[in-house]
């Protein structure tokens, strides 16, 4: 489950709830994930608002934000995201708290994929 943590100033953000949702659903996008539950549920962003004196640079601007996305190796595009990444060693990626090999991830997702869709189908034959 890829986690997103923001590092900002206190107030940096006027709404962090819905920057939680706007980071977990960027970050699935740019994994080229589909939205189900089994991928919605996994993303996990954290805000993290500290006082303005916990970060500056050497001009002691304190406006700067650190993001740090940690997710399954080759998720992301390095030439694509602006971000430090840490990657998890394929079969060092957990889901429903068993470590999983890349191929094993990409299958659960089908087959959950798979029965959302026959669900749809049951509920409106005539799609």
């Amino acid at each position: 489950m890829p986690m997103i943590d923001v590092y900002a100033a206190s107030c940096t953000f006027a709404d962090t709830d819905q920057l939680a949702v706007d980071l977990a659903t960027t970050v699935m996008t740019i994994e080229q994930v589909p939205n189900i539950p089994m991928s919605a549920r996994t993303r996990r962003p954290f805000v993290h608002e500290l006082p303005a004196s916990a970060l500056a640079n050497v001009d002691c601007d304190s406006t700067d934000v650190r993001v740090q996305v940690l997710t399954n190796a080759g998720a992301l595009d390095r030439d694509r995201t602006w971000v430090l990444l840490t990657e998890a060693p394929e079969g060092g990626w957990g889901l429903h708290g068993v470590a999983h090999m890349n191929a094993e991830l990409v299958m659960a997702a089908r087959v959950e994929i798979a029965a959302l869709q026959a669900a749809a189908a049951e509920r409106d034959p005539q799609n």
